[in-house]
């Protein structure tokens, strides 16, 4: 049981996880054992260049690919990053190469040719922000996809109406942190790689953000189809650090790098390595990673088996009050990342057809593998109590 404080039962396991034991074990000799640079070539370096091989290695297997495949960064945000950058970079160089070395390409009415990205309207931050920071300043231009008001998800069909000569990404992420909801990114990926396209039209990169689904449900990159996958640590009991899976990175699938420096992690992701780290990461069996099942409210979608979005409905139930008034559960109303934007409803409840006056009242509960059907029933007490003193107050 993941208990705090006086028997308070943490519930937002999808903003964040606790370390395991064995975790923190492997954390705990890194640093006393292996605290070497791994560019060293004597023997503490040689140790600590050892552990991160076997940390990329379990990492690879995890997600179904090869060790090659996994790039170490500081986590999901930076992994989301440099799949724009490389996507927007692969699509200059790849227009520049079609037309002997000119990357200035206009349309007929005199409109410089962008690069094309294609996302959705349910993206954690570090996707919807970034596409935002491209569109405005004139790098891309973006389509944002809004989900199924029925199915919450991001429809295929949907995918490749948006589809344009210049697209060059496709950016879907696995399953959604607020409403649990899995995306169809195996039927996705074959779509759009099956899709006639011009000679002339650069190739389509394909990503998705797994960061809510390792750990929760099975997940293989080469099932999926994905050139890049982004990993985060923190969301599957390791500690806060990510990697990027790219398939065949520099060689099948273009990588650039954000940074330049030492050339470590091939050249893709210079600074030196955080050994420590990366040995937690590694150390993590997310084939132990279970959880309780909850229902979803949209019908004939696969869901996250951890994660539940409720609405109590009635005046003055909204979300942050009922949970600042429950004596035991440690919960969310969305995204860690949004906790600064006061009393509104969640932008992505929002887009999924969820009405203000329900989405305003929106709980996130997130249960992890210590979660025990009794702490379910205390904190379905507890919400029960909460709401009853809510009410006798107004």
């Amino acid at each position: 049981m993941w208990y705090f404080l006086l028997y308070r039962i943490y519930m937002d396991f999808n903003a964040t996880t606790p370390v395991e034991p064995e975790v923190i074990s492997a954390i705990t000799e890194a640093l006393c054992d292996a605290w070497g640079n791994p560019s060293s070539t004597y023997l503490p370096g040689l140790k600590a260049k050892g552990i991160m091989n076997q940390a990329r290695d379990s990492i690879a297997r995890m997600v179904g690919g090869k060790a090659s495949d996994i790039i170490f960064t500081s986590g999901g945000t930076e992994a989301n990053n440099m799949v724009f950058h490389s996507a927007l970079e692969h699509f200059w160089k790849s227009r520049a190469s079609a037309e002997g070395g000119q990357e200035e390409n206009h349309q007929p009415n005199g409109k410089k040719v962008l690069p094309h990205v294609i996302t959705s309207n349910v993206e954690h931050d570090s996707i919807r922000l970034t596409a935002e920071h491209l569109l405005k300043v004139g790098k891309a231009d973006v389509t944002f996809l809004p989900v199924s008001k029925v199915t919450g998800r991001v429809e295929v069909e949907d995918v490749m109406a948006a589809m344009r000569p210049n697209t060059c990404l496709v950016t879907v992420m696995l399953a959604n942190n607020e409403t649990g909801v899995i995306m169809p990114i195996k039927d996705i990926c074959q779509k759009v790689r099956s899709a006639k396209r011009s000679s002339s039209s650069p190739r389509v990169l394909l990503h998705t953000d797994a960061a809510q689904a390792i750990g929760k449900i099975r997940v293989d990159a080469q099932e999926l189809g994905v050139d890049y996958m982004t990993i985060v640590g923190h969301k599957f009991y390791a500690p806060r650090i990510g990697a990027l899976y790219a398939n065949g990175p520099g060689v099948m699938t273009p990588v650039y790098p954000l940074l330049f420096g030492g050339g470590q992690e091939r050249n893709f992701r210079p600074g030196t390595e955080n050994t420590a780290m990366i040995a937690g990461l590694g150390k993590v069996n997310s084939a132990n990673c279970q959880y309780f099942r909850f229902n979803s409210h949209f019908p004939g979608t696969d869901t996250l088996p951890n994660t539940c979005n409720v609405s109590i409905l009635g005046q003055g139930l909204q979300g942050h009050r009922v949970l600042s008034t429950c004596r035991r559960l440690l919960a969310s109303v969305g995204a860690a990342c949004h906790s600064d934007r006061g009393d509104q409803p969640s932008h992505i409840l929002l887009n999924c057809g969820i009405p203000y006056h329900v989405a305003i009242n929106a709980l996130r509960i997130s249960v992890g593998k210590g979660t025990s059907r009794q702490d379910v029933d205390a904190v379905v007490e507890d919400l029960r109590d909460a709401v009853e003193r809510l009410e006798q107050t107004d």
